[in-house]
């Protein structure tokens, strides 16, 4: 039988605008678990019923919050979707979700970066395990595959992130398990940025939506990206693909639409430029 399509995890939440233009989205995009419905965060009331579309996005959370972004980042992470392989020890969690704007509407192209301790609570410093970037599709979606991730002292159970709508702030928060002992001892743990987690099988998987805080005016003209041909790279530039830039006097060319930050110079991110 084929599960709701509606996850409820969350009966105390009550139906905003923001659901409705997901289960909108959900009709007519690619199920994020394929085969088993899809997973949506702060999904219905009590009642389960629908309810009116409320003006704005605001359904009770507001923006993301922020949270420091701790001693364990490094920039120039690879581009991926998976941090695990077939033999990563751990238990197997897939989060998923979608990027909004204030106005309530999905953000397609928002850099995702992602970053957390492993199974046993360790963070790799000297390479790239469980650490990776990936931007949202056309209807404002994510996916990760990981692993639940591991105590250390001070700490509950946390995963890293950082997101950045194209020409945007970056926001730096992290997210939380539910139901973790740690929750209540952990001075830095916020209960607006717990994931919504069920177990499936042997895995768990988890929702979150993130509410940036970028202006989405309807009648506002859109912003079409700078075509810098000859250009020299800069911090802070909306790129789109296909824009061509010089850094340390070689040529390069963008693979994919985002803002540039400090410490992702073309030669330092593959995943974003291409020698040409």
């Amino acid at each position: 039988m084929t599960p709701d399509p509606i996850d409820r995890f969350s009966d105390d939440r009550q139906i905003s605008r923001k659901t409705l233009l997901k289960a909108a989205l959900v009709a007519t995009a690619v199920p994020l678990f394929a085969g088993t419905g899809v997973a949506l965060a702060r999904d219905t009331g009590s009642s389960g019923a629908p309810l009116a579309p409320t003006p704005d996005c605001d359904d009770g959370d507001g923006p993301t919050h922020d949270q420091m972004e701790g001693p364990y980042f490094k920039p120039n992470s690879p581009l991926r979707t998976s941090l695990v392989t077939s033999s990563t020890p751990g238990v197997r969690l897939t989060v998923s979700g979608y990027v909004f704007g204030r106005a309530c509407r999905p953000i397609p192209g928002v850099l995702l970066d992602f970053w957390q301790a492993d199974t046993n609570g360790g963070y790799d410093m000297s390479g790239f395990a469980f650490r990776g970037h990936q931007f949202t599709d056309a209807s404002g979606a994510f996916t990760l595959s990981t692993v639940v991730a591991g105590l250390y002292p001070g700490r509950t159970r946390h995963i890293h992130v950082k997101a950045q709508a194209p020409g945007s702030r970056v926001l730096t928060t992290q997210l939380y398990f539910p139901n973790e002992p740690r929750n209540n001892t952990d001075t830095l743990y916020d209960p607006a940025l717990l994931m919504n987690v069920r177990t499936v099988g042997s895995g768990k998987e988890g929702t979150f939506d993130f509410v940036l805080d970028v202006a989405q005016n309807p009648t506002d003209p859109p912003t079409d990206p700078p075509t810098l041909p000859g250009g020299s790279w800069a911090a802070g530039t909306l790129y789109n693909a296909g824009n061509r830039v010089t850094y340390g006097g070689v040529a390069y060319r963008c693979l994919q639409a985002h803002t540039a930050l400090t410490g992702w110079e073309p030669p330092n991110v593959p995943a974003l430029w291409e020698r040409g």
